[in-house]
Formats: C-alpha cells, sequence, structure tokens
C-alpha cells in the first residue's frame, strides 16, 4: 500500500493458517478483500474446532487448498498462484521454511514479497541476547533469513512481540493461567518496558505490511505506545481495575536464569523468553533505521485495541 494512494488488492498465500496467529492473518487478508488462499493439511479435519475455523474462512471467501510444506509439487502449485506468502507455521517448522523458499524460488515467479515465520521478539536482536533454549530458536529464524535473502526474495520481518491473549490474561506472569488473585510475580525488577499486541491486531498489521512498498525488505516492529509498559505499570493497572492490591513477589534476574535450567520443555521456552522481555529489555531496544520501521507509525489509521480495554474484558 502506498503512503497515502489505494491499496491495489493482492492474491495472498497463508501457510500455517489453521495456527494461532495464522489464522488472525487468514482473517485480515479476507477482510482486506484479498483473494486469500489457506494452504492446509486436511481439508475435512476430525476435530470440531478447526472444522468450524475451516468454516469460517469458506464463509469469508478464502479459497482452501490441500498441501504440505513437505510436499513440494502442492508448494509449487501454491505460489504459482500467489503475489505475497505469508508463513506462519509453528516454531519446530521454522527451519523447514526453506522447502516455501525452494518453491517460491522455482515457481514463484509472481510472488512480490514473503512474510517468513517469526512473530515474536525480534530474532535479529533476540539471537544473541536471549539464552537457552529461547536463543536456538531466534538462531534458527535468522537462519530462514539469511535463506531468504540468499535466495533474492523480496521479503518483510513481522517482529510483534507479547502475545496479548497469551501474556495479559495472567497480568504478564508465565506460570499461572489465571489472573492473580492475591500475589502477582514479576520477573526482574518490574520496571523493564515490554509490548503486548492483540493478536487480530498482529493479522491486520502484518497484511498491511504484506502489500506496502514502504515494509519491503525491513523489518516491522509493532509497538503501540499505549500497549508498552513495564510489569509494574500493567499490575498497576490491574489492580486499579480489579480494585484489589497485590503482592509482588519480584524474582530477581539470577534466580530467574536457574529456573529456566529446572524447567523442562515447554515452560523453559516461554520464561527463557520472558527474561530476554522483562529483564534485558528486548523488545523495546532502539530500531536500527531505516532496516527497521514501527507499524503504528506506518499505519496510524489503525485503531489498535490498547491494554487497558484489553483488560477491561477480563473483569
Amino acid at each position: 500500500m502506498a503512503s497515502g494512494g489505494e491499496e491495489k488488492k493482492s492474491r495472498i498465500l497463508v501457510v500455517g493458517g489453521t495456527g494461532y496467529i495464522g489464522r488472525h492473518i487468514v482473517a485480515a487478508s479476507a477482510r482486506m478483500g484479498h483473494p486469500t488462499t489457506a494452504l492446509l493439511r486436511d481439508l475435512a479435519p476430525f476435530d470440531q474446532a478447526k472444522a468450524r475455523l475451516l468454516q469460517s474462512f469458506r464463509d469469508a471467501g478464502v479459497t482452501l487448498l490441500q498441501g504440505d510444506l513437505y510436499d513440494h509439487a502442492s508448494l509449487l502449485r501454491a505460489v504459482r498462484h500467489a503475489d505475497v506468502v505469508i508463513s506462519a507455521v509453528r516454531a519446530p517448522q521454522v527451519p523447514d521454511q526453506t522447502n516455501l523458499i525452494a518453491a517460491i524460488k522455482e515457481g514463484g515467479a509472481h510472488v512480490r514479497r514473503f512474510i517468513p515465520s517469526e512473530f515474536g521478539l525480534d530474532p535479529g536482536r533476540s539471537a544473541t541476547a536471549a539464552v537457552e533454549p529461547a536463543r536456538s530458536i531466534y538462531g534458527s529464524k535468522v537462519g530462514i533469513r539469511g535463506a531468504v535473502e540468499a535466495a533474492g526474495i523480496p521479503h518483510t520481518y513481522v517482529a510483534c512481540n507479547y502475545f496479548a491473549g497469551f501474556a495479559l490474561p495472567s497480568i504478564g506472569q508465565f506460570m499461572p493461567k489465571a489472573a492473580p488473585v492475591d500475589s502477582v510475580v514479576i520477573l526482574g525488577d518490574g520496571g523493564t518496558k515490554v509490548v503486548f499486541v492483540e493478536e487480530g491486531d498482529i493479522g491486520t498489521y502484518t497484511v498491511l505490511a504484506a502489500v506496502d512498498p514502504r515494509a519491503e525488505n525491513k523489518t516491522v516492529h509493532i509497538r503501540p505506545p499505549a500497549n508498552t509498559m513495564s510489569h509494574d505499570e500493567l499490575v498497576s493497572m490491574w489492580e486499579k481495575k480489579s480494585g484489589k492490591k497485590l503482592e509482588r513477589v519480584y524474582v530477581p534476574e539470577d534466580a530467574v536464569l536457574s529456573q529456566i535450567k529446572e524447567l523442562a520443555y515447554p515452560m523453559d521456552i516461554l520464561v527463557s523468553i520472558a527474561h530476554a522481555a522483562y529483564c534485558r529489555g528486548e523488545m523495546t531496544s532502539p530500531l536500527d533505521h531505516p532496516q527497521d520501521v514501527e507499524a503504528t507509525l506506518l499505519y496510524p489509521h489503525i485503531q489498535y485495541t490498547t491494554v487497558d480495554e484489553y483488560l477491561n474484558t477480563l473483569l
């Protein structure tokens, strides 16, 4: 979408479209009027929740195409009819996106943009700053960036920071699954700024960036100003809304690092990511212009969901 211009509709292919973020990207693409295709392993899943999701795609006008990240012929069929390819595959499949890159290189003559699956902290910054096991995950994403660039494929990387639906229901905690009742666990000193983004907004910003010349070969950071706050500030906001004072239990960084080594999968991954955010400040480190651009500055017309609004839904 050119600045101030009318957006030209693009044929968008989403790989991993039934995943946690992928479904929001598919919905946003269809809502914006792009001819949208979702590449799926199973077009008639037994799981009823997934079947309902696929029906919602059909109702939105999305084309469902059977295929697989490990089936080269199906990838070729898919990319031959795409202007934009967005991958939202799960973390274990990130290294295997080389299959998708090969298909785009071979048969994607019309592909003007590829967005690999990252959707979290910026791996370009976190691959060296994070501790294991998060470091290896970010390292695999950096490896895919290298493969994309070596193939000469126009690309956009999306760093969306924390998923609001994952982090906010527990008021920023990672061990419990519900809002705190009496006390809240805070990693580090509670003062480091982090960023929360609602999943539907991630989908919207991703699709906007995918067709925007200003985002080509750049990293788009989604950092809504109203959603950039410390854990202490988040807890204070919740206390004001809920009317209940919480005991704040601070876990020093060295204790967090020791805990990560003792945790089993997948909690070791989640807490090591939280360490990079809450203790190292990886979500709000300065942007490197002109390689980095910020989504809310590119698209000021988008009314994103604020943390304040999200917390109201938890009351």
